[in-house]
């Protein structure tokens, strides 16, 4: 039976909060920024599009490794490497006058992003087992908010200034102060682990193979969600443009609608996620396999949107209750690695997910591709039993 250890500090409670705020006004400003980027760079879209999937070639091999050096050197690692994400930003606006520099730098800026994600997660998991609270799906809330927010700043800002090195300066002020702020938070953070919620002592201790496999499996699990997640962010506006002529200004509304839609259906469901997770992914894929299909047959632009919308609301809530889950009977000691085996798995299907509807979107149109989409949603909402059996055999 573990002991109760006495509340911790208010500035560790926050600090999962600072990190993923970071994290989220950095990716924020990128996505604003990619056609500056681009012009600075002078390259085609074939080749921007090769260089941006070195994105996923830097944060794989990041993600996989992260999760050794927060075990060994602690949680204070997770501010160091949001403060050198949002150096990265500043370092590739500068040096991306040609393509061999633009793609070495987007490599550097995807392996930073890469480990910054796995130590904030782990951060948060760690708060979340300390203090009994959803912090996992709130701060990927508070990711999703700043996201918007940081973009309709870099809007702004890029109107005013038209530089490219201007706006990730001003993005990195922010992140470096954000991670500096972790830093300080997670300094004298607490060595001992509350009693898990429910009542109940999570098992710190299991099978070193068993464990391995179960986080393969969540993370197998978490890369349909992000798949099917990442192909709404990036092929919604398209089909609000090819299936109903929308504007371009128009068009926007479905990414903002979505990732709006995703943080404030993340900060609802998170007592629940933390509470009853297995229900909370059923009632999620089921909700997103929903969107799906509303959105491949919606004869309107306006029942495009509420199928964007419901989408939004299941798969974004599917991906932090999976860590939630996956992390916590894991003792404090090994949660680095054991956050790196999920994310790196499951960053497969993010990557994944756009060319799959891409391939879909050529053979069928973009519209009836979302089909494929809600078949992604069905089958995570099918796998779900198993998350059950593989814990009665773990634990």
């Amino acid at each position: 039976m573990s002991t109760v250890i006495a509340r911790p500090a208010r500035g560790f409670r926050a600090a999962p909060f600072l990190g993923f705020a970071g994290f989220g006004a950095f990716w924020g400003v990128w996505g604003a920024t990619l056609p500056l980027l681009r012009a600075q760079a002078g390259v085609s879209d074939a080749q921007f599009g090769v260089a941006l999937l070195l994105v996923g070639a830097g944060a794989l091999p990041a993600m996989l490794l992260t999760g050794r050096l927060v075990d060994a050197l602690g949680l204070r690692v997770a501010g160091v490497l949001l403060a050198l994400l949002g150096v990265m930003g500043v370092v590739l606006s500068v040096a991306s006058v040609s393509y061999a520099a633009l793609c070495v730098g987007i490599l550097a800026v995807g392996a930073s992003s890469g480990a910054a994600d796995v130590a904030i997660n782990t951060l948060a998991a760690t708060v979340e087992k300390r203090t009994g609270r959803p912090v996992v799906a709130r701060s990927h809330a508070a990711f999703s908010a700043t996201v918007a927010v940081s973009s309709l700043g870099t809007g702004a800002l890029t109107a005013m200034t038209d530089s490219l090195p201007v706006t990730f300066a001003a993005a990195a002020i922010v992140v470096v102060a954000l991670g500096l702020a972790v830093v300080a938070a997670t300094r004298s953070a607490p060595t001992q682990d509350a009693v898990a919620p429910g009542g109940q002592d999570a098992p710190t201790h299991a099978g070193r193979v068993s464990w391995r496999i179960a986080l393969l499996v969540i993370g197998t699990i978490g890369a349909l969600a992000f798949a099917s997640e990442n192909a709404y962010q990036t092929w919604a506006a398209v089909l609000l443009t090819d299936a109903f002529t929308a504007s371009p200004a128009l068009a926007a509304v479905a990414p903002a609608a979505f990732a709006t839609t995703a943080a404030l259906a993340r900060l609802a469901t998170a007592t629940i996620t933390l509470r009853r997770p297995i229900a909370t992914l059923v009632v999620a894929s089921m909700i997103a396999t929903t969107g799906g299909v509303l959105t491949a047959f919606a004869s309107t632009l306006p029942f495009a949107l509420m199928g964007i919308v419901a989408a939004a609301a299941g798969t974004s809530v599917l991906f932090p209750t999976l860590l939630s889950y996956g992390l916590r009977p894991v003792a404090d000691e090994s949660r680095g690695r054991a956050t790196s085996a999920i994310s790196t798995v499951a960053y497969l299907g993010y990557l994944a997910g756009p060319a799959y509807f891409g391939l879909l979107a050529d053979a069928t149109g973009v519209q009836k591709a979302f089909l494929g989409i809600a078949a992604l949603t069905a089958v995570l909402l099918a796998t779900i039993p198993a998350l059950s059996a593989l814990e009665r055999t773990v634990s």
